[in-house]
């Protein structure tokens, strides 16, 4: 071909000699390119090889219904003596926060919703509302008590936490599983007080409230798995 130099198909060397030599019946072709836009969301810059199913289903899942988004809390996979097997979840609205249950057909097609995570740092509230900043833009998003929920004490300014969103709208978001709290109110520890000696209640600087080993003292600043709401240890 005319023009042409070189031309790399593969990482492996080729000798150019060893190109097909192009014909009017089978002309040359460059490879197909996907083209990649500016934000373009990392999962769909790649052909989907396979079709979600409901045999696909399990905790954290998030499928689309109705026009909606859900997350899956519970499934369990049915097969009667009788009749079809099926897949019975418990899924949680993310725009309603209503939980429901929803029967779906052993390994019918389900539409996965396309919800797209990003790093965004909780900064300040500001009257009912939870602010996150993305610290490279600058950009505010922000979320209602409704929507921010129990999360609102394990949050505490500065920490960075993981938005959920959904067609740009911003539906949920996820705490780091471990947050350092401090210790604001609490009896005082008594000398031997050990972890298995008892335990006894905490308020932390968020306002919540944990139980602590007895030699736990205000100033303290411990670890808590957010989501079970346990202590784990000193930090």
């Amino acid at each position: 071909m005319a023009g042409v130099t070189s031309l790399h198909l593969s990482n492996s060397f080729r000798p150019r000699s060893s190109f097909p030599t192009p014909t009017a019946s089978r002309p040359f072709r460059l490879p197909t390119r996907i083209r990649i836009l500016p934000g373009m969301p990392l999962r769909s810059r790649f052909t989907r090889i396979y079709a979600f199913s409901s045999n696909d289903i399990k905790v954290g899942s998030n499928i689309e219904v109705d026009g909606a988004p859900w997350r899956v809390i519970e499934f369990l996979h049915v097969k009667p003596g009788k009749g079809a097997a099926f897949v019975r979840t418990k899924v949680r609205n993310y725009m309603t926060g209503n939980t429901v249950e929803k029967t779906f057909r052993a390994g019918s097609t389900i539409q996965e919703a396309d919800i797209v995570k990003e790093t965004r740092q909780y900064t300040y509230k500001d009257g009912d509302q939870y602010v996150f900043m993305d610290l490279s833009s600058f950009e505010e998003s922000r979320l209602g008590d409704k929507e921010v929920g129990d999360k609102k004490k394990w949050l505490k300014e500065g920490m960075d936490c993981i938005l959920l969103l959904w067609n740009g709208r911003v539906i949920d978001f996820e705490l780091p599983i471990t947050v350092k709290l401090t210790v604001v109110d609490v009896d005082p520890g008594l000398r031997g007080d050990t972890a298995q000696g008892g335990s006894k209640p905490a308020t932390l600087d968020t306002g919540a409230i944990v139980n602590v080993p007895l030699f736990v003292n205000i100033g303290d600043d411990i670890l808590v798995d957010t989501r079970t709401g346990q202590y784990m240890s000193r930090a």
